[in-house]
This record gives C-alpha cells, structure tokens and sequence, in this order.
C-alpha cells in the first residue's frame, strides 16, 4: 500500500511524524483528503478544524487544530498549526462548558477539540 511522509506540529510540540496513508484537513476551502501521490498544495487551516491521520499502522489520529497551514508536496505533508490537541487529550466536560465563554477564542478552540472527539469516535 502506497504511502505518505507526515508531520503534525503546533506552535508548542511536535505532535507525531510518520507514515499514512491518507490525511483530511478542514481548510479555508473546505475540507481535503491528501493520498500519497497528491499534487502539491497550500492550504490554510480553519480556525476550529479537525485533522484527521491514518497511520500505515495503527489506529486513525484525529486532532483538534486551530489555525496553521497544510503544505504538500510530492512525498511529504506538514501540518503546521497555531494550536493543536489530540482528541483523547481532550477534557469533554471542559470544552463544553468553555462554549458558554465570551471570549470568541475560546469558544473556537472548544468547538475544535469536541469536534475531533466525535471525529475520533467515528469509524
């Protein structure tokens, strides 16, 4: 099966590098899927987004990104993002109750990590 280069950073860490075989990304054009082979790009990341990683092994990542661009090119797609937080990081409990916030922020990193908590849940 044919594969990709990936790396997933934030501003804070490096969150995985590895293989996949495929990648989705929630953009400012929607949302894309990038399969090994995919003609470079450059996309801008969504404020409240999910990105979603399926590893050659293992099971699917689905993190909660806030910001950032996906660059791709021939062999290799970085995933470079303001914010980002693995689903199974995520408090549920505190998310929901930071919806309520006034901080406009705030409640977009909230909608995020829900997001990619349901993404996560999904088969």
């Amino acid at each position: 099966m044919a594969d990709v280069t990936v790396e997933l950073v934030s501003v804070e860490r490096m969150l995985w590098s590895g293989k996949a075989t495929i990648v989705t990304a929630q953009t400012t054009e929607g949302e894309i899927g990038v399969l090994p082979g995919h003609e470079p790009l450059l996309g801008k990341l969504v404020d409240n987004g999910v990105v979603t990683i399926r590893p050659t092994e293992g099971d699917k990542l689905v993190a909660a990104v806030q910001g950032g661009y996906l660059s791709v090119d021939k062999d290799k797609v970085t995933i470079l993002a303001d914010f980002a937080i693995w689903s199974d990081e995520v408090d549920s409990s505190k998310a929901e109750s930071l919806l309520k916030d006034s901080d406009e922020d705030i409640r977009a990193r909230a909608e995020a990590e829900l997001k990619a908590v349901r993404r996560s849940a999904e088969s």
